[in-house]
């Protein structure tokens, strides 16, 4: 399996510390990372340059849609600099949520920005919270919106904790999305009434399964993230990578 850490989980910690952080992310076994917009105060080469000497692999990264629509072209020049192959629309402001004319109007525009990215080579998907996948107007927003988007211009980062968080079920949706899922972000679910965010293998989601669903789905790399520990994050994303390294390696 290719296993990559998104990196807004340690957010904080890398702010106060890029390189120390990276290279306890490194030395717990991570070999690729997903950016959301970290970049430690670095330019693009010297960015490239320091992952490479930690030895991280940045296989993708998350970019707001406004610095797409603002910026495209400097955003695919940038991630082509780092060896980024996957550009992922990560979230949709509120305003783009009121109706499901909202939400293909928004389909249509990151089929524009996927085309853009598959020109140079790169994999353009979009990332699910839960409230796609919650009714709208008698219809699942996701539904309506992978209507629209074309597979071979928009691909799918499935994260399926929010996909259970909306009452949905994460191996029906692999099974859908079996040739559009690009990404799967893995996440687990405390047992408990809040549902909080857990380590992998701590939580209620049958994750062992759900990693084996994604590889068998085709997606290209499975990405560790919690969005929020009640331990220390460095702490969280270890037990993850060792839940990963005692369950199948």
């Amino acid at each position: 399996m290719k296993i990559a850490l998104q990196l807004y989980t340690l957010r904080n910690e890398l702010e106060e510390d890029f390189i120390g952080t990276l290279q306890q992310v490194r030395t717990m076994g991570y070999k690729a990372v997903e950016l959301a917009g970290q970049s430690g105060g670095f330019g693009t080469e010297e960015l490239a340059g320091t992952m490479k000497n930690i030895g991280l692999q940045i296989v993708s990264s998350h970019v707001p849609l406004e610095q797409l629509q603002d910026d495209l072209d400097g955003v695919i020049q940038k991630h082509l600099a780092l060896g980024c192959r996957h550009i992922v629309c990560p979230y949709l402001d509120e305003e783009k949520r009121l109706s499901l004319k909202a939400y293909k109007q928004t389909a249509k525009e990151l089929n524009r920005i996927g085309k853009a990215c598959r020109k140079e080579g790169i994999t353009f998907s979009y990332h699910n919270h839960d409230f796609e996948l919650l009714p709208l107007e008698g219809r699942l927003p996701f539904e309506v919106m992978l209507e629209e988007m074309k597979p071979e211009h928009v691909q799918v980062e499935l994260d399926t904790y929010w996909v259970q968080k909306a009452g949905e079920d994460p191996f029906a949706w692999m099974e859908q999305l079996r040739d559009r899922l690009s990404l799967v972000h893995i996440k687990d679910m405390t047992a408990d009434g809040e549902e909080f965010f857990a380590e992998l293998g701590e939580g209620k989601m049958d994750i062992e399964e759900i990693m084996k669903k994604a590889e068998e789905s085709g997606a290209s790399w499975q990405v560790v993230e919690q969005d929020a520990s009640r331990r220390n994050p460095l702490e969280s994303v270890r037990i993850s990578m060792d839940y990963i390294q005692n369950t199948f390696v």
